[in-house]
């Protein structure tokens, strides 16, 4: 089911939990994606959950879209935009509490889980705001800095864990920046799983099954 009634749109799974608030995950796909990418595997995700996948307000040609522009200069030197990444990661804030309100989702079981841009949002989102979301699945993706609230290092992440996950061989976004997550988080005492698969720019299947491990043993 597609809806538009939000800030975002979006595709939803509903939650098989009927008797209580549902434990929420909201996907946020990568550049040049849409909402229907990582929604494909929201049927092999525990039940209990309700599933949000969100699709990115910017419209690329010819097709697919993405939460802030990438440029790369002569040189394929790549700069982003961060302006328009700042305010995704604030539209996607606001989207969490509109579908905690919306769908009756509990709002003290959020996970965001994101692909490659969406991670690096999913990142910014949760340490920017950690009384917003409790979980980060963060695949493919880095810890861009410039793009957090400003007062980020001065939040409490007693709540928050992550799942960090990249391929070695990664075409698109070079495994030494994913290398940098561990000791990151670790400087800000966030727990944290940090796992890298021999694929490139992608979810390999021991990937999916670790992550869904992973939530069942955090849940």
């Amino acid at each position: 089911m597609t809806t538009k009634n939000l800030t975002l749109e979006h595709l939803v799974k509903p939650s098989k939990n009927t008797t209580t608030k549902a434990p929420v995950i909201i996907m946020l796909h990568g550049y040049g994606s849409n909402e229907n990418d990582l929604f494909s595997f929201a049927s092999e995700l525990p039940e209990e959950y309700l599933i949000v996948s969100a699709k990115a307000p910017l419209s690329l040609m010819p097709y697919g879209n993405a939460w802030y522009e990438i440029n790369f200069d002569a040189d394929q030197n790549k700069f982003t935009n961060n302006e328009q990444a700042i305010a995704s990661r604030k539209r996607i804030l606001k989207f969490i509490d509109e579908v905690v309100e919306h769908y009756h989702a509990d709002a003290n079981k959020v996970t965001l889980l994101g692909f490659s841009q969406g991670a690096i949002l999913s990142y910014a989102a949760a340490l920017s705001a950690p009384q917003k979301v409790q979980r980060v699945i963060a695949l493919s993706g880095y810890i861009d800095s410039e793009i957090f609230n400003k007062s980020f290092r001065d939040n409490s992440y007693k709540n928050l864990a992550i799942f960090a996950s990249h391929g070695s061989v990664d075409q698109v976004i070079p495994v030494d920046w994913a290398r940098k997550i561990k000791p990151f988080l670790t400087a800000l005492n966030i727990t944290h799983e940090y796992h890298e698969y021999p694929v490139g720019h992608g979810v390999c299947p021991q990937n999916f099954s670790d992550l869904k491990n992973w939530l069942l043993k955090t849940a």
